[in-house]
């Protein structure tokens, strides 16, 4: 009798157990789901579109900047507040010879203008 209440015991143990990693395996592939589901919104809310037109023009002014389309020298330090554009890029020949894709240094001296 007494290996017989014995063995019940263990039975009822062992559902438990496995009801309780059932009950935590099911919790845990909801929470997973959850987070995929998070991850793939705020995925899609990322605009992979280039950027084009005046959003390039409007951009601020970093310290390594790049020359995009229709951009002098002069628009350029009136945006950044760099006067000494030509001065602190060496690589600059010829002021009139911006082009496209350019890459220059500036340093703000003044109030940026956007």
């Amino acid at each position: 009798m007494v290996s017989s209440s014995s063995s019940s015991s263990r039975k009822t143990t062992k559902i438990k157990s496995t009801g309780l990693v059932d009950v935590a395996s099911w919790y845990c592939s909801v929470a997973l789901l959850a987070l995929i589901l998070i991850g793939s919104i705020r995925a899609s809310s990322v605009s992979d579109e280039p950027v084009r037109g005046t959003q390039l023009q409007n951009r601020p002014c970093d310290e390594i900047y790049v020359v995009t389309e229709g951009e002098t020298l002069h628009s350029i330090s009136d945006k950044c507040g760099d006067p000494f554009i030509v001065e602190r890029n060496p690589h600059i020949h010829d002021p009139d010879d911006v082009f496209p894709g350019l890459v220059i240094k500036i340093i703000p001296s003044a109030a940026r203008k956007l």
